[in-house]
């Protein structure tokens, strides 16, 4: 008798345990939020820039088509460049898509000028070459092609920069032809690799020669040199005070390839 009321007892508690779990997991399920998947608004991807008040927006997904990068090697302790600065650097530039050296300031050496003005000859008749010198540029000023100038903003002296330039930063649709051995052509379309120093800068000797001329089709391309003209049999002038020497092969790559002296700045136009 005791034994049948003992069973009957058992089997009441195991029946309210099972029945207090199921509530407990019917309450436990009830409490999760309801996971459903949020919506894309395809108008996020239309909004990436962010516009001032004045520019109505527009519909269109955003893409980049060019990016200027550059890695600092060495931060410079020295002096901070500024723009219409005669900056001196030293550098060298190789074609990004096979890494093929095509321009450096130790192929640019002047020649030795003596105390008559002349050049120096040496024993065997050839012209006497001094050591490599810095390339002197106006900075900021369209001398050189936009990703030299835009990849140098904010160096020091002493400074050492990586620069990664773009295709539309370089030459364009522009193809280089080749001017020796030391100097290979770039083909159009390429993007540029440059390693440079900066090693000095001074100001401007005559800041009007460095007015940018005007672009268009009555003015023709802007000066986007870094390729420097072929060797003339000109003999080279003496450096100013304050200025590089010119010659006809001069030491920097800022002399436009198809012109051999300095373009006149544009007369203003009166308003």
């Amino acid at each position: 008798m005791k034994l049948a009321e003992s069973k009957s007892r058992m089997k009441s508690r195991l029946l309210l345990f099972c029945i207090a779990t199921a509530v407990a997991a019917q309450a436990q399920t009830a409490s999760k939020p309801a996971t459903t998947t949020k919506p894309i608004h395809r108008s996020a991807a239309y909004s990436a820039i962010k516009l001032p008040p004045g520019v109505p927006p527009v519909r269109g997904i955003v893409k980049t088509a060019l990016s200027l990068r550059y890695q600092d090697i060495k931060i410079g302790a020295g002096t901070l460049g500024q723009d219409q600065q005669m900056w001196r650097v030293k550098y060298t530039g190789w074609r990004a898509s096979d890494g093929v050296m095509f321009d450096t300031w130790l192929h640019h050496r002047m020649p030795v000028i003596g105390k008559d003005g002349k050049p120096e000859k040496g024993p065997d008749g050839k012209v006497v070459l001094g050591d490599p010198q810095p390339l002197v540029f106006p900075h900021g000023v369209g001398r050189v092609i936009p990703g030299f100038d835009l990849g140098l903003e904010g160096m020091r002296i002493g400074g050492k920069r990586r620069i990664f330039v773009p295709w539309p930063l370089a030459y364009g649709y522009r193809a280089i032809p080749p001017r020796g051995p030391d100097q290979p052509g770039i083909p159009a379309k390429s993007d540029l690799i440059f390693d440079v120093e900066l090693v000095g800068v001074s100001p401007m000797p005559n800041p009007e020669m460095f007015i940018p001329r005007p672009v268009g089709p009555a003015h023709g391309p802007a000066q986007h040199p870094v390729i420097p003209p072929p060797a003339s049999s000109q003999p080279a002038k003496p450096a100013t005070p304050g200025q590089p020497a010119t010659t006809g092969q001069p030491a920097s790559p800022s002399t436009p390839p198809a012109a051999t002296t300095p373009a006149k700045p544009a007369t203003p136009q009166s308003l």
